[in-house]
């Protein structure tokens, strides 16, 4: 492998504080660019976009999610101290983020089948082609000199996500992307060693 490449590869970490220097359209772009080059199931290409940088829009989203996030952590019997933190903790978040992502799947050109089991098949194919869309844009976002940090958020609120956003009904929120330029140096990984998570078949005898 080119040095380079794999030096590339090796080094995305995830990024969660940015400096508040605007990040040019034309570089979202070419990043969302690389992102659609991932491959997908049937070549279909299920993954959607909604990118937005505005104070307006981070503010409305985030008030949203934190209504949800409080519902949510009620009903798990946290403390109120706990919940308001938590909440207080994501509502940053979003609204530091120079820009956001938020990643969607659309099922509705993927193919339809009668029976559950293959029917649930092809939904993981479409989330497995989305995912795949979701790495490359911070593998994307990393070359360009870009931070980046995925977000499950969406996951836990999907409808809030997508009726606040105004987002198509066809598509389902998967994941948010924050993305701006690095204020922080990314703390190394731990990595599991190759051994534990790699089986390689036995020589034959």
């Amino acid at each position: 492998m080119n040095t380079q490449t794999e030096t590339l590869l090796r080094t995305r970490r995830s990024v969660r504080r940015f400096s508040q220097e605007a990040v040019p359209d034309s570089l979202v772009e070419r990043i969302l660019e690389t992102a659609t080059c991932a491959p997908s199931a049937h070549n279909r290409q299920p993954w959607r976009f909604f990118v937005f940088s505005s104070a307006g829009t981070k503010a409305c989203l985030a008030e949203a999610l934190a209504a949800q996030f409080r519902r949510d952590f009620a009903a798990d019997n946290l403390p109120e101290e706990k919940i308001a933190a938590q909440v207080e903790r994501s509502r940053a978040r979003l609204t530091a983020a120079p820009v956001v992502v938020v990643l969607c799947m659309d099922l509705s050109e993927m193919d339809v089948y009668p029976d559950a089991r293959r029917s649930e098949a092809e939904r993981s194919m479409a989330v497995q082609s989305v995912a795949a869309a979701g790495l490359q844009l911070l593998l994307a976002a990393h070359a360009e000199g870009l931070g980046g940090n995925w977000i499950c958020w969406p996951l836990f609120t999907q409808e809030t996500v997508r009726v606040t956003l105004d987002l198509p009904a066809t598509w389902e929120p998967q994941a948010m992307f924050f993305l701006g330029y690095p204020d922080e140096t990314p703390r190394e990984k731990v990595l599991k060693p190759l051994a534990e998570v790699v089986r390689f078949e036995r020589s034959p005898r």
